[in-house]
């Protein structure tokens, strides 16, 4: 079922003309002959139930018209409308919205217990989906979205921990895109466009925080480690080459490595170096 759009009648109109009627049903009935008051009295009822199709239509809100059951169109132009008094009136707003949904908590795809919430916008665009495709459409927009970003959880790790992976930490854009064009994906039958999701908390469960907590501190001191062991290497090499090439002094083999393990201790330990003065020759 698609969206019809339905035109009403301005509202302004109807309203003057009944109180017109109805005052004049008011003066019949008072000062009329007995034998035409049963006429004012009529008028009257009729003018008031004709009273009953008049309603208002907000900026960015639509009303849904149906007659005994049967969808007959959306009434959105803003203002004072008439329709038949006949129609139900189902007021749908079609402003843009948000919520956030509750933390969730999910493993991911290694397993870790992990906690996660989202901010998902959203709005209707189609009131005639959102009205008769589902029963409660905003409801079926809160437990759709958590159902996916429980399954966007369990299709990527916390963090790669160097790994060439998408990373719910590591890689935000691209974790909100998936998560939105999934979430769009679910409530496209209820007639809702998903605007943006992007997640709004994500944690390790508790009972397994501090744990990864040290595993995160290791991995960081292992890539500084490594960063540092390449620096060193390369500045180790820079100076055998310099002293080389300017003929400043010619070393051995096994001077060099002796050259080499030190310069790695001075450049690579935690701990300042402690100078020792050689008052020998080179090799004594």
């Amino acid at each position: 079922m698609q969206e019809i759009q339905k035109s009403t009648v301005s509202g302004w109109g109807p309203l003057f003309i009944l109180i017109l009627i109805i005052i004049g049903s008011v003066a019949i009935l008072i000062t009329a002959p007995e034998t035409l008051k049963p006429i004012g009295a009529v008028t009257m009822v009729i003018s008031f139930f004709l009273l009953g199709g008049l309603f208002f239509v907000n900026p960015n809100e639509g009303r849904v018209l149906q007659l005994f059951g049967k969808y007959i169109g959306t009434a959105k132009v803003a203002g004072l409308r008439w329709a038949n008094p006949l129609y139900a009136k189902k007021k749908i707003s079609l402003r843009v919205r948000n919520f956030e949904t509750a933390h969730l908590k999910v493993n991911d795809i290694n397993g870790s217990p992990i906690e996660i919430a989202a901010i998902v916008v959203w709005k209707v665009v189609d009131t005639a989906e959102a009205s008769f495709h589902v029963d409660n459409y905003e409801e079926f927009v809160k437990i759709q979205s958590e159902s996916a970003i429980r399954n966007l959880a369990t299709q990527h790790p916390y963090d790669t921990h160097g790994e060439e992976l998408v990373s719910l930490r590591g890689h935000t854009q691209t974790i909100s895109d998936q998560l939105r064009a999934e979430i769009h994906d679910r409530l496209a039958q209820a007639g809702v466009e998903v605007v943006e999701a992007r997640i709004s908390h994500l944690a390790y469960a508790p009972e397994i925080a501090e744990v990864m907590l040290r595993r995160q501190q290791a991995g960081a001191i292992i890539a500084a480690r490594q960063l540092i062991v390449e620096g060193a290497v390369g500045m180790v090499e820079m100076a055998l080459d310099s002293l080389s090439k300017k003929n400043i002094i010619e070393l051995d083999e096994e001077r060099k490595a002796a050259m080499v393990s030190n310069l790695l201790v001075v450049l690579c330990g935690e701990s300042n170096a402690q100078p020792v003065i050689n008052t020998g020759t080179l090799y004594h």
